[in-house]
């Protein structure tokens, strides 16, 4: 009888290769035959100098079946593609195009103005254009510095009070 040297991580290679698999499997093929798989459209997402840029590659949808929707700050983006079903006696018949509802949700940053977001539609891909927010500058408050009242907190009676500063400008939120 041969001895065999046990290597833990041989088996978690094993092990995690099967679950690989199992849920691999699990998601990808339907749980009924004949039913449809989950069909999840494929997204890009592009900044570009004054706006950002999403395109959708949604073939076999029909523009009526796309609905682009801006609340708050997230852009959703959902629709459905329908089913074509053909009847045939003989043979063996496949459908591997998937079909169904979807929906895709994008967060927006903060101070998108929503009026002024576009999309168009052609040829099957969904472009969607969000223009970036307005960026403000820092801004400069002019900050006056009166006479100090005679009790301030945790000065001693009497005590020397603190010479009053003249026009102090300090961008906001800094130093």
């Amino acid at each position: 009888m041969a001895l065999v040297r046990w290597e833990p991580a041989r088996e978690l290679s094993s092990l995690q290769s099967e679950m690989n698999r199992l849920f691999s499997s699990f998601f990808e093929t339907p749980a009924e035959p004949g039913a449809a798989r989950r069909w999840t459209p494929a997204m890009d997402l592009v900044e570009v100098d004054t706006e950002y840029v999403v395109r959708a590659d949604l073939p076999g949808v029909s523009e009526e079946d796309v609905h682009v929707e801006v609340e708050g700050d997230v852009l959703t983006i959902s629709g459905e593609r329908k089913a074509e079903h053909e009847e045939r006696k003989e043979g063996y018949y496949r459908i591997e195009r998937s079909f169904g509802s979807f929906r895709r949700a994008i967060t927006l940053p903060e101070g998108v103005d929503i009026s002024k977001v576009g999309a168009r539609f052609e040829k099957g891909v969904l472009e969607v254009r969000v223009p970036k927010p307005v960026e403000t500058s820092p801004q400069k408050v002019r900050i006056a510095v009166g006479s100090a009242p005679d009790d301030v907190e945790g000065r001693e009676a009497g005590g020397p009070r603190p010479e009053p500063v003249e026009d102090v400008e300090t961008p906001l939120g800094g130093s």
